[in-house]
């Protein structure tokens, strides 16, 4: 592809002719509107006008995917036609301005009156331009390596209650956890900074837990604390866990805004834990918003270290193919000069069960996988339901059936009764 432009990939539904229709969204999203206007030269339509490189017909819909008072009012009626349309921007137009780029290629194009339809599927980046943008400070590997495991998947675990637990309560639960064998425990995306626990007892009383432990063990399990709020907030709580020897510090994404991450990664040596909650908002329609590879490409020019996938399997209303395209987005690197990747997070409704469905589509142990009451719920206790999940990954890395490798195991033997017996 061209070093001077990225690509963006559209699925639309329209009554009218999806050429016509790719053009407006060319002209909209660049130099153009609905009229050509004072100034709009033909030498400066040449040189910052989008353009459509490609159209795919799809089949057509029966009835439009989404109202459209611009339509009724002109007494509009279908067919409703579908294709994918591929248009390229140039990058001159955008600059290393991440929230320029997703006003270009998101935007107001939800809103044209042309459409009951459009749904942001792709974007491709030249791997100069996406050098322009942060990278992330700790990655995959700086993961590995502050936690201690260099193979193999990494196991993590939520605070549960999700909120209500003091600060004591919570410090007391993490020295549960760490006693368990975990690598990882994070927040839940509802409790940041409550009265009942806030942020300043919280960290100085779960990161003494974690230091005591790692004085014991050797091992400093890492910690996301959530610190989603507005910026300056943000980065006091970061110097926070940063001065209580934290490694990690977890934001809502889509609450939070682009340029606070980014103004974020900019002020922190942590790795930042993206937590994706209300994606569902903007993905869950097929013909509206957009698809996870171009949420998560725009989210890594931010410098996010970690992205949450959901889970296979799950409780989640995604179909496992939309995690497994997620986890692999996740993992691919949009850089051909450093390794860029960040690590897929995989939770909702993850146990020992379903960790074989997650190596035979993932293929891959450069992962997080989160388990709630997979760990707090086993019945033989948290540090049992530990044991379960990795005794799970140790049977997908012999090529053994969880049934087989569970019979000299209680451990995932007990958690595959239990929790098994659940699965509906």
């Amino acid at each position: 592809m061209s070093d001077t432009a990225v690509q963006a990939r559209y699925v639309i539904e329209t009554p009218f002719d999806p050429a016509k229709v790719a053009e407006i969204m060319a002209g909209e999203q660049s130099c153009g509107t609905f009229t050509r206007v004072a100034g709009e030269t033909d030498e400066l339509r040449d040189r910052a006008r989008a353009t459509v490189t490609a159209i795919e017909a799809l089949p057509a819909g029966e009835v439009p995917s989404l109202p459209n008072a611009w339509l009724e009012r002109r007494n509009v009626r279908g067919p409703w036609r579908r294709a994918l349309i591929d248009i390229s921007f140039p990058i001159a137009n955008i600059g290393a301005n991440l929230a320029t780029l997703a006003a270009t290629v998101s935007g107001n194009l939800y809103d044209l009156g042309e459409v009951t339809g459009l749904r942001l599927e792709s974007l491709t980046l030249p791997a100069s331009y996406r050098m322009r943008f942060a990278l992330p400070r700790v990655g995959i590997s700086g993961t590995r390596a502050s936690i201690g495991v260099t193979a193999g998947a990494m196991v993590g675990t939520i605070i549960k209650p999700n909120v209500g637990m003091s600060a004591v309560q919570t410090a007391a639960l993490v020295k549960t956890l760490c006693e368990a064998g975990v690598d990882f425990i994070k927040d839940d995306e509802v409790c940041a900074n409550p009265e009942h626990a806030p942020l300043a007892e919280r960290v100085p009383a779960v990161m003494a837990v974690i230091r005591n432990h790692a004085q014991r063990t050797g091992k400093k399990v890492m910690m996301a604390f959530n610190i989603s709020d507005d910026l300056d907030a943000m980065r006091r709580h970061a110097e926070l866990v940063a001065q209580e020897e934290g490694t990690c510090v977890m934001a809502s994404l889509n609450y939070c805004g682009f340029s606070a991450i980014e103004s974020l990664r900019k002020s922190t040596p942590l790795a930042i834990h993206g937590h994706r909650n209300g994606f569902g908002a903007i993905s869950r329609h097929p013909f509206l918003g957009m698809a996870y590879q171009p949420y998560q490409t725009m989210w890594r020019l931010a410098g996010v270290d970690h992205m949450h996938v959901h889970g296979l399997q799950g409780k989640f209303s995604q179909p496992d193919s939309e995690v497994v395209s997620a986890a692999s987005d996740s993992l691919a690197n949009m850089s051909d000069t450093v390794d860029d990747r960040v690590l897929p997070v995989f939770s909702s409704g993850q146990w020992a069960g379903t960790v074989p469905a997650t190596w035979q589509s993932i293929q891959s142990q450069d992962l997080l996988f989160m388990s709630g009451g997979g760990i707090l719920a086993h019945p033989m206790g948290p540090a049992a339901g530990v044991v379960s999940l990795r005794q799970a990954w140790a049977a997908q890395r012999q090529g053994v059936t969880l049934d087989d490798y569970a019979r000299d195991m209680p451990e995932l033997q007990s958690a595959l009764a239990f929790f098994g017996g659940r699965q509906s």
